[in-house]
């Protein structure tokens, strides 16, 4: 009906006060407090002190929700820690799996220590060294920019990085469920990773059923307590521990036998186990065949019917019954036809004459693909739309179509720049970005740094412009971008095509 949770909502409210405070150090309240609190250190590290304030009190209480939604954007690298901070997207509130005995010694490595100097790329050596592979290629997959920016704190919740009450209540809520530390309903999944689901290979009925294990909806003894069903908390098909997502799927009896009479128990080596939904999005990751992600849903979807046959109808089973199922209805759900998914349809938006006396226009559009990497487009045009040249990029590890759009928008500014182009008018038809670029909006909770760099180009050279047009008038760099998609990865990262585009025209 629309109540709130007093505790809940009272903490989201003080949480905004402590916001205000971290974003606003120069106004009146911040600067009372620090000079009482805090003179010497950050907001953040305030300790209560002896005889503290009811005020304080307060405003701690909502510093402790406030904690659990920040997050690092990472600039230059020099501020967050490493090991300690929160600054992995995918990750929050967690922090990445790294291999202790490689790391540096003594005292507590900042991110910096795995990007190169001045070049804003990250070192894959050493992320190889120091994090498993999965983890390595989610760092990758950070948009960093090129010139070093300040590492700052966002709110990992929304969006645009911005604190809202709405959103601290609802993290309140969920931190109130907590059991062992981990929230019951985190997301672990971004949307690249959420666009790889739901375009996977497999029957839609498995893809909810993936859903509900990743947003830990399914219900689990241990969900149906936390919503208020009166039922036993142990496991029903072994009574060895209470029924929680990563003992049914993991750690049951029942279930281990099947993994390793699969012969999938390869795919979790090495990963955490301490959330389900986690090491699901890690195997997931990891998976590049259809069919062995057919055999992995296959596995957990028999895990979990079994155990609906205990509690339903009181039916007992053996592992090879079990697995004779398995076999099964894996190779029924093989053989059937299944919808590979076709792209919307995007309407085309009739030509526009050019604004303004813009001496060049430069067209230019991301593409991805299921699997692979992306690239980006861009196409040199005069006023009067003769071609000049033609250039693709790849971004070997980027998956998030927005954050292919706007990487290969920074690329096609930086090599107009680089042509001796000042008066360009960029067009493309990624319009949430370019709202965000007209509006001046650098406020983004995973591309925010990369935004930032955009529009300092923009207004460094006010010659620079951009414009939304339809994919029908971006069809020239839409075409460049799928040509740079279908190379080889092992070739270099910058293509040329004016020869091959001026016989497609």
């Amino acid at each position: 009906m629309g109540f709130r949770r007093f505790e809940q909502f009272n903490q989201a409210l003080l949480a905004k006060i402590g916001w205000r405070i971290l974003n606003e150090p120069e106004s009146l309240l911040a600067q009372v407090y620090k000079g009482k609190y805090f003179p010497n250190g950050g907001f953040l590290n305030a300790q209560a002190r002896s005889r503290p304030s009811w005020g304080w009190q307060s405003i701690r209480f909502g510093r402790a929700l406030l904690e659990k939604g920040l997050r690092w954007q990472i600039g230059d690298g020099q501020t967050a820690s490493l090991l300690h901070s929160s600054w992995f997207p995918d990750l929050h509130p967690s922090l990445p799996v790294h291999n202790p005995q490689v790391l540096p010694q003594g005292g507590s490595p900042c991110v910096a220590e795995v990007l190169w100097p001045g070049e804003g790329r990250w070192c894959e050596t050493k992320l190889s060294q120091w994090f498993d592979p999965p983890t390595c290629q989610a760092i990758k997959a950070i948009p960093l920019p090129r010139h070093p920016v300040t590492d700052r704190l966002i709110w990992h919740d929304t969006s645009d990085g911005q604190f809202t009450v709405k959103s601290a209540y609802h993290l309140a809520v969920l931190v109130s469920k907590q059991k062992g530390g981990w929230c019951t309903s985190v997301s672990w999944m971004d949307k690249a990773s959420w666009i790889r689901l739901w375009g996977a290979n497999i029957q839609p009925k498995l893809k909810v059923f993936l859903w509900q294990i990743l947003n830990r909806i399914l219900p689990t003894t241990e969900a149906l307590i936390e919503r208020g069903v009166q039922v036993h908390p142990r496991c029903p098909v072994c009574w060895a521990d209470s029924e929680t997502l990563e003992h049914l799927f993991l750690f049951c009896p029942v279930a281990r036998a099947l993994w390793d009479l699969s012969g999938l128990e390869f795919l979790g080596q090495g990963l955490p186990t301490h959330t389900f939904p986690l090491f699901l999005k890690r195997v997931m990751a990891l998976i590049q065949q259809p069919d062995l992600l057919m055999a992995m849903v296959a596995v957990l979807w028999r895990i979990w019917h079994s155990r609906n046959w205990v509690v339903f109808e009181g039916k007992q089973y053996g592992i090879p019954a079990l697995m004779r199922q398995f076999s099964q209805q894996y190779e029924e759900w093989v053989s059937l036809p299944l919808d590979q998914g076709l792209p919307s349809p995007r309407m085309a938006i009739p030509p526009t004459p050019p604004i303004g006396d813009t001496r060049v226009v430069c067209f230019w559009d991301g593409a991805t693909r299921q699997g692979a990497p992306s690239a980006g487009g861009m196409v040199l045009m005069t006023s009067g739309h003769d071609l000049l040249l033609a250039r693709g990029v790849r971004f070997l590890d980027m998956m998030d179509p927005m954050v292919v759009e706007l990487l290969t928008l920074r690329e096609a500014i930086g090599w107009c720049l680089g042509l001796g182009f000042a008066m360009v008018r960029f067009e493309g038809d990624a319009k949430v970005i370019i709202d965000k670029v007209t509006s001046r909006q650098a406020d983004d909770n995973r591309v925010g740094a990369i935004l930032a760099e955009v529009l300092h180009y923009f207004d460094s050279y006010p010659g620079l412009s951009v414009r939304f047009v339809g994919r029908n008038n971006n069809r020239v760099a839409h075409r460049v971008a799928r040509k740079a998609l279908s190379l080889s990865p092992a070739m270099n990262r910058v293509f040329y095509f004016q020869a091959w585009l001026g016989t497609r025209m």
